[in-house]
C-alpha cells in the first residue's frame, strides 16, 4: 500500500516522503496513530506543503545538528515526578515531558516526537533518552527521574 507520512518514522522515512509499506501496517498502525494518510492522486499536493512544513522545522545540516548534540549532552536533565513507596510512578514519563524538562534545564528547545524512549519510563534513577536530530546524528541524553 502506498502511503504519504507526515511524521517521521524511524527505519520508513520522513514527514512527506511516499513509501510502500505492508497493507496491514498502514491500516492498523501508522494511518490510525496519525503517522501517515493513504496515497491518493489528489495527495500529491499534500506531500508539497508537508515537505514545505518539514523545511521549517528540521536541522538543516549535519555541522548544526552536532553542534545542537553537544549542548544536549551538557546539559543535566531532572525530572520530579509523583511515585509510590516502592520507587514506582503513577503513570509514566513522556517524550513530551523530557522536552519540556530539557527547555526548563537550560537546553536547547527540541520536538517531543523527536525524543525516542526505548521503552517506557515508569521507575525512579537514571535512565537513557535518545534524541533524534538528523537522520545521521542522535544524541543520547541521561534522564534523572526523582521523586516530587
Amino acid at each position: 500500500m502506498k502511503i504519504i507520512l507526515t511524521h517521521e518514522v524511524s527505519g520508513l522515512g520522513a514527514a512527506g516522503d511516499v513509501v510502500d509499506v505492508k497493507d496491514g501496517y498502514a491500516r492498523n498502525y501508522l494511518v490510525p496513530r496519525g503517522f501517515a494518510i493513504r496515497w491518493t492522486k489528489g495527495g500529491e499536493k499534500d506531500v508539497a506543503q508537508i515537505r514545505r512544513a518539514r523545511k521549517i522545522h528540521e536541522i538543516a545540516t549535519i555541522e548544526q545538528a552536532n553542534s545542537i548534540k553537544g549542548q544536549l549532552e551538557a546539559v543535566k536533565v531532572r525530572l520530579a515526578v509523583r511515585s509510590g513507596d516502592a520507587g514506582r510512578l503513577f503513570g509514566s514519563v513522556t517524550p513530551a515531558d523530557i522536552a519540556s524538562a530539557i527547555k526548563a534545564a537550560g537546553g536547547p528547545e527540541v520536538d517531543k516526537r523527536r525524543v525516542e524512549l526505548g521503552s517506557p519510563i515508569k521507575t525512579l534513577g537514571s535512565h537513557q533518552v535518545s534524541v533524534r536530530l538528523h537522520p545521521e546524528v542522535a544524541a543520547q541524553l541521561g534522564v534523572e527521574v526523582v521523586a516530587a
